[in-house]
Formats: C-alpha cells, structure tokens, sequence
C-alpha cells in the first residue's frame, strides 16, 4: 500500500483577530478558522475558556513563529460577577458550593477593595485549568473529582476598575499580565468580601497591541468567506504589527541574505541590547533579531516566503 499524502493547504500568512463566541473552544474555533482559509498551518495565542468571549488573535502561516509573543503580553479583561455564591469551577458552570449572606456595600467601598489587588499578587492556578500536573491536565483530574496540590505564583494587575454594581452584582474591568486567572481573581475577591463569588460571565478587551474594535466575528468571517479568498485574506493583519513594541532596523540585502542563513550580521545605528524587527530595503519584514553587542545580530525567529507575505 502507497503512502498516504499529507493534507496541504495554501501558505497563508497573516493575524486574524478573532471574537470568539460563548460555547466555542478555543481550538475549535482555530480549527474553523484554519478550515474557512485553508490554510497550512495555523495557532491560537492563549486560551479562552469555552465559556468567555471576545479577542483570540489566531496566526496563520509564519505567523505562528512570534505567537508566543501574545502569549506572554498584557490582556484586558471585562467580567460580570455574582456575589454569594462560590462555585466548583469559579464560573457558572460549576457546581455550587457555598452560599453567603451579602452584605452591603457602596461603590466607593467596593472600588476600595478592588485596589487591593492592584498590582504584584500571588495566585494559586484553579484545579479547572489547563496546567498540566504529572503530564495530565488539572482540568482532567478535577472531572474526576481529585484535587492536587498547586504552587502560587506572582502575576500583576495593572489595573482593576469597578463598572457597575448592582445588588448583588458586579462588573469590572481588569488589565493583567499573562498567567492571571480572572476566576481566581474574582473569588480571591469574595473571599476578601467575606461572602464568596463567581464569574457570569467574562469577555476578553484586549490582547497586546491588539483591541476589541479590531475583532472579526465567524458570521462576518463566513460572509467574507462567500466572496472568495482574496477578500477574506483582506481580514488579516500583517505579521509584524503584533511586534510593535520592539525597535525596527532595515538591512540591506546582501545582509539580510547572510542573516538568512543563520550567521551573525554587523549593522550600525542598533540599541544597546534586546529583540528587534528586521526589514529590508523594500520594508519587508523579515523576522525578529537579538542585538547581542559590538554592532551585531543574530537571527531568532526569520520569516519564510516574504513574497507571500501581506
């Protein structure tokens, strides 16, 4: 029997910013997206649970190379929140656990609260997450109903702002470093409130450099999709714009060639150290660069097929 050929799509490359709707996981809906593009290859940038809404930046193609990009910046988060009850998950679709008389509470003293968790806080992960814990994932053992033990670990608030407060609700809106689980937040909150809570529901604002007036919905992705693919690849956004918070160097070609094949290259006018956007003569994007001292860089995440770029 012959060997089967591998599956093959077209060299996409490119972001879309995707608003992901309640129900759908998030590798389902980098599955769809993949699928609707028919692209080759394809990854998401950080996980929302099935439940939660809003931004999940998917790369297609060479985009995938600074992924991890994403991964480790900032993200803005909106959520509604239930006072009195905790629950099994942290969120509404868990068991209940507990429920507590709420007392009550005027903004200003609600927002006072709020700011104490502003800034560096320590954080013990939920057992309903996808850490993994001796190669299972922690979600898999909580199903089964065992529960491990878990080290805290330091994540940052930026900021956390009360939006509205109604009874025994509220909404706040919470920009955090990678790692933050918000449902933990907001049980570490009613925990402080002395009556327990519990995310309704949680929308994601922001990710990196990326915001929510930028989002695609898979309605409006599947009629584009009726149009064919050159006006669907007009959703994406160029690779780069993920990486504008690193400092740009254009190079000329005959150095960017040398550069392409792995060596360490000389160039004048570089910061003292760190990552940087290389581009050459024709501004065309040709990866990422370590500035590594005496002028030189060395090449960490080059992108393949420029000419296929957006």
């Amino acid at each position: 029997m012959g060997k089967r050929s591998k599956k093959s799509g077209r060299n996409i490359n490119g972001i879309l910013l995707l608003d992901k709707p309640s129900g759908m996981t998030s590798n389902g809906a980098l599955q769809h997206v993949k699928r609707i593009f028919n692209a080759n290859k394809a990854g998401h940038t950080g996980s929302l649970d099935a439940p939660a809404t809003g931004l999940l930046p998917i790369c297609l193609g060479e985009a995938t190379k600074i992924s991890a990009f994403l991964l480790n910046s900032d993200k803005t988060y909106q959520a509604r929140c239930k006072l009195g009850i905790t629950t099994a998950t942290g969120d509404a679709c868990g068991d209940l656990l507990e429920s507590r008389e709420v007392p009550e509470f005027s903004s200003s003293e609600f927002e006072k609260y709020l700011q104490e968790f502003v800034g560096e806080i320590e954080q013990t992960p939920p057992m309903f997450s996808a850490l993994k814990h001796n190669g299972k994932r922690l979600y898999e053992l909580a199903y089964k109903g065992v529960e491990v033990e878990r080290k805290s670990r330091k994540v940052t608030i930026n900021s956390l702002a009360l939006v509205n407060l109604i009874k025994d609700e509220f909404e706040i809106e919470v920009s955090c470093s990678k790692g933050t689980y918000i449902r933990t937040l907001v049980e570490d909150i009613g925990y402080k409130l002395g009556c327990g809570a519990h995310i309704l529901t949680l929308r994601r604002l922001q990710a990196g450099p990326f915001q929510q007036s930028q989002m695609v919905t898979p309605i409006e992705l599947q009629s584009t999709a009726e149009h064919g693919f050159e006006q669907l690849d007009k959703l994406l956004l160029p690779i780069d714009v993920a990486l504008k918070d690193m400092p740009e160097v254009h190079l000329s070609d005959d150095v960017v060639s040398c550069l392409c094949q792995g060596q360490t290259v000389a160039a004048k006018d570089l910061p003292g150290s760190g990552r940087i956007r290389i581009y050459n003569t024709r501004d065309q994007f040709i990866g990422l660069g370590e500035v590594t001292g005496d002028g030189q860089i060395s090449p960490k995440r080059l992108i393949n097929n420029i000419n296929n770029q957006l």
